[in-house]
């Protein structure tokens, strides 16, 4: 009878695996302290793929793997982030060890005070989920964190040029072009104005909404002339007197575009105005306020992306289920394809 040699793997190989040392893999095999958890993680993932340790061995020895995950969002009157925090919470409150999801609102568009919140929030987290500001003191702390061993998922609002880990959130690029095919589509007029609204160009999103709005109407419509962006920092108020001035000031204005949220505020000029029936209106965020200016009549299309599935997506790159998310997709409502309220 043959006999067959199989090698069994040895701690040498994990470290290969790992990319760690022989007594790093040596103190978490036999659960000694001073050992971070990002590499913990990588050394027990190591284990399980050369075939060291089977996956309930590796519970049973080791015990569960506590993650402990913090949201940051922008605090504000946006009604799409308002949601999305409480949305948040409600999960966050059902979370069950070895994961613990927690969320807080941070001062928007202050590059500051989210570096002071990543910084606070980032030493007792695992994982720190967040809207990223362009600016270089963000892009550090995010070197700080990722060398503290902290995973760093932006969502919505990206920052491509730092080490993040992933980004959860629509192509805004693409956002912002279909908006424009869309209401350049429905303004069947020889000349006229179109609007940009703004909430702040701290956030990369709302450029690239900008940007690629401003491409294709220049290139499909070049009868509709661009003008803006206005900033409004997506307060419901700024947005009113901003597009309450837009009104007064262009009487051929014939489409309007809100690249952030708040939608609300230009919908109560337009409503005032009584011209919400001629001026198309685009915005994002599908909320009970955009919900309702859809049905009504004052908007005519929503762009949106699923709270469920930023969540979702966060929490299972944060539990280490997976390393890059998947596309997420674009969602575009009109008063005719409104899904039904949830909950």
């Amino acid at each position: 009878m043959m006999v067959f040699d199989v090698k069994r793997p040895l701690i040498p190989d994990i470290a290969a695996a790992a990319g760690v040392s022989t007594a790093t893999v040596d103190r978490v095999l036999n659960r000694r302290p001073g050992v971070r958890k990002v590499t913990l993680h990588r050394v027990l993932e190591a284990a399980v793929k050369v075939g060291y340790l089977g996956e309930d061995e590796v519970k049973m020895r080791l015990g569960p793997i506590f993650s402990k995950v913090v949201f940051l969002l922008p605090q504000g009157t946006n009604p799409y982030l308002t949601g999305l925090n409480s949305y948040v919470r409600a999960l966050a409150e059902q979370s069950m060890e070895p994961l613990k999801v927690r969320s807080h609102f941070i001062e928007s568009f202050n590059p500051e005070a989210l570096v002071r919140a990543l910084r606070r929030y980032g030493k007792t987290s695992d994982t720190v989920i967040f809207m990223a500001i362009e600016h270089p003191k963000v892009r550090q702390v995010i070197d700080e964190l990722i060398m503290a061993g902290k995973r760093v998922i932006t969502i919505i609002s990206d920052l491509p040029t730092s080490n993040r880990h992933a980004y959860i959130g629509i192509d805004n690029f693409a956002a912002g072009r279909t908006a424009a095919k869309v209401m350049g589509g429905f303004c069947h007029v020889p000349a006229g104005k179109l609007a940009l609204v703004a909430a702040s160009r701290a956030y990369r999103a709302h450029m690239e909404r900008e940007m690629g709005f401003l491409a294709l109407a220049e290139e499909s419509f070049p009868h509709l002339t661009v003008i803006g962006p206005h900033e409004g920092h997506d307060n419901r108020d700024e947005n009113y007197h901003n597009t309450c001035r837009l009104l007064e000031q262009h009487p051929d204005l014939v489409g309007i575009y809100n690249v952030g949220g708040s939608s609300d505020g230009i919908g109560r000029a337009l409503r005032e105005s009584k011209r919400d029936k001629e001026i198309c209106f685009i915005g994002h965020g599908l909320t009970p306020d955009t919900r309702g200016m859809l049905i009504e009549g004052v908007m005519d299309m929503v762009i949106t992306q699923s709270p469920h599935s930023i969540y979702a997506q966060a929490i299972e790159i944060a539990s280490g289920e997976k390393k890059e998310p998947a596309p997420t997709t674009m969602a575009i409502y009109f008063a005719e394809n409104l899904p039904a309220v949830s909950g």
